[in-house]
């Protein structure tokens, strides 16, 4: 389970960033809208996207070890 969550994090993410990066990079270019949506709404999207990937990345990382993920500190 941590493994697809690992993966499906970074693809979210990568590709929230790849959406960021384009909408920017066409807006430099003067233009305002790509593929009929307005590249403000892309780039938004692509935000949401980057932190859904930060989530899961979260949730993998709150999975890990036999524990459940309480870590060896909890009610400390």
């Amino acid at each position: 389970m941590e493994a697809l969550l690992l993966w499906l994090g970074r693809a979210v993410g990568s590709g929230g960033l790849l959406v960021c990066i384009v909408a920017v990079a066409t807006r430099l270019t003067g233009k305002h809208y790509l593929a009929g949506f307005e590249l403000l709404t892309l780039l938004q999207g692509g935000m949401a996207a980057l932190v859904a990937g930060c989530f899961l990345l979260l949730l993998a990382l709150g999975g890990r070890g036999g524990d459940g993920g309480t870590g060896p500190y909890r009610g400390r």
